[in-house]
């Protein structure tokens, strides 16, 4: 097992939502050496160094990923990578495709290129549900970007960088979240959905971060890690953060799915289960990793979906997650009007 103690660690979009999380748990519990929050807006870093996050060991340092030479500076030294840095929002991506691909592609071979001509040793890429079977710019940008993180490995010779990814769903609280949203159309007595049948795959930001710094100690080099988590209806979310409020209808918008896929059955067919994991091996004859080897084959036709997984969240679960009150609810809370 990789020891991240002690490390040189830079993370990528370091301002964001998971950046701080990770941030936090990694001076609480890993006292790195340095780590290098990398992001290009120097109010998120000033807010951030504000708000607490001003450790001896920080470093914050101002660049972009589309900027290769900025990267290799930045990971002098360095000897892990966590890339977080990413344009999610869909209907941003859906409009303004050329900066979604310079960003989540670009990037991310700028980061690769950087960590192999700086001879990290382990690099992990954070990716999304929405790259499986992709209907949306977003999802595709981040199915590519799985591609050069897994094939980048071809590229280390003798030296001793793995590169892999984490793919995983909606995450509890994070930018862009729907939970805010919830939030303040309550005050209106009205929130919309835009499917009652919509699922989705939920996770805390602390679950997130521990299952990616599980990874980097896990990693071989090349597999895409899957966490087991539950799913959870959007109606029940409404419920959980809005009982008494009236449920409007607005119709599914362009990119989005009824139902998410974090591992789809042409990928379980080389896929192996693990107790809290799946992991995606790369089809390639130069990982031979034993210790994964060892997982547990998938069942014919196994597909790791959203509305066929076997965990779900209760409203009180979603209630204590999201921490709104457990309250009790009115009779007329489950109307959804058209």
């Amino acid at each position: 097992m990789f020891d991240l103690k002690n490390k040189n660690i830079l993370i990528t979009g370091g301002t964001g939502s998971f950046g701080k999380k990770c941030t936090e748990i990694l001076l609480r519990e890993y006292q790195p050496q340095r780590l290098i929050i990398f992001s290009r807006d120097e109010l998120k870093q000033h807010e951030m160094r504000i708000s607490g996050f001003d450790h001896p060991s920080l470093r914050y340092f101002i660049g972009d990923v589309r900027d290769v030479d900025r990267l290799r500076r930045a990971m002098v030294g360095v000897d892990v990578v966590i890339h977080a840095a990413a344009l999610k929002q869909v209907p941003a991506c859906e409009y303004n495709p050329f900066e979604a691909i310079q960003t989540n592609v670009n990037g991310g071979k700028n980061v690769i290129e950087a960590a192999l001509d700086n001879r990290v040793q382990r690099v992990l890429a954070l990716s999304t549900d929405k790259a499986v079977c992709p209907v949306n710019l977003y999802g595709a940008t981040k199915l590519v970007a799985e591609k050069l993180f897994v094939q980048a490995n071809a590229y280390r010779g003798g030296d001793p960088i793995r590169l892999s990814c984490v793919r995983y769903g909606n995450v509890v609280g994070s930018r862009g979240s729907v939970v805010p949203l919830f939030r303040e159309q309550r005050k209106t007595g009205t929130v919309t959905i835009t499917d009652p049948r919509m699922t989705r795959f939920w996770l805390t930001l602390d679950q997130g971060v521990r299952f990616v710094l599980r990874s980097i100690e896990n990693m071989y080099g090349g597999e895409v890690f899957v966490p087991k988590i539950p799913s959870m209806r959007m109606t029940d979310l409404a419920r959980a953060i809005a009982p008494d409020c009236r449920v409007r209808e607005i119709g599914i918008r362009p990119g989005e799915k009824l139902h998410e896929v974090l591992l789809s059955e042409d990928e379980a067919r080389h896929s192996l289960e693990l107790a809290q994991d799946f992991v995606i091996p790369p089809v390639h004859p130069w990982w031979k990793d034993q210790r994964i080897a060892a997982g547990k084959p998938l069942p014919e036709d196994f597909r790791y979906a959203s509305d066929t997984n076997t965990q779900w969240l209760t409203v009180d679960e979603l209630r204590e997650l999201i921490g709104e009150p457990n309250v009790a609810e009115s009779e007329a809370h489950a109307t959804i009007a058209d």
